[in-house]
């Protein structure tokens, strides 16, 4: 087990969490998030704390003419930027354009030059669809590019941690 502390920008949706309670219906993941709150491996806030791992799991819209809003992926980066540190692993999972991991790597060494080759960053977009979701996190394959072989190898270390399907 390892410890999560999920960032969310709605004050409700913390407080939910941290009650152990949930903000949507999702069959299981009640128990699963009372029984993680209880034991102390689950913490919500509005912002993010210095962690080892990052996910970007944020809503990707579009806007006009069907061109998609990357607008929440860059905003959850920059709230992680000051956070960062060697040898931490930065994983998209929004479902996102082409390119997008890219220019996510772009700001953060623009923002954070010495970052460079010094942290692990990838793409490996969320594939569940809801009332199974407990279930296809663990069981769905997953396909998971980073922006050099050892950043895919390092967030394929991470996945093997949780998911059986195929990496």
């Amino acid at each position: 087990k390892v410890n999560v502390h999920g960032v969310d920008i709605n004050p409700k949706v913390v407080e939910t969490i941290n009650k152990g309670q949930i903000h949507i219906v999702e069959p299981e993941l009640d128990t699963a998030v009372a029984s993680a709150v209880k034991e102390g491996y689950l913490i919500a806030g509005i912002t993010p704390v210095e962690g080892n791992i990052y996910l970007i799991v944020v809503p990707t819209p579009f806007k006009d003419k069907n061109e998609p809003d990357i607008s929440f992926v860059e905003s959850a980066t920059r709230a992680v930027l000051p956070l960062l540190k060697t040898d931490d692993l930065y994983i998209i999972e929004s479902t996102s354009p082409v390119g997008t991991t890219e220019k996510m790597a772009d700001l953060i060494f623009k923002e954070r030059p010495e970052l460079k080759d010094k942290i692990y960053i990838a793409y490996c977009p969320e594939r569940v669809l809801p009332g199974n979701v407990l279930y296809e996190l663990v069981y769905n394959d997953r396909s998971i590019g980073g922006i050099n072989k050892e950043s895919t190898n390092k967030a394929v270390e991470f996945y093997q941690t949780f998911v059986k399907g195929e990496l």
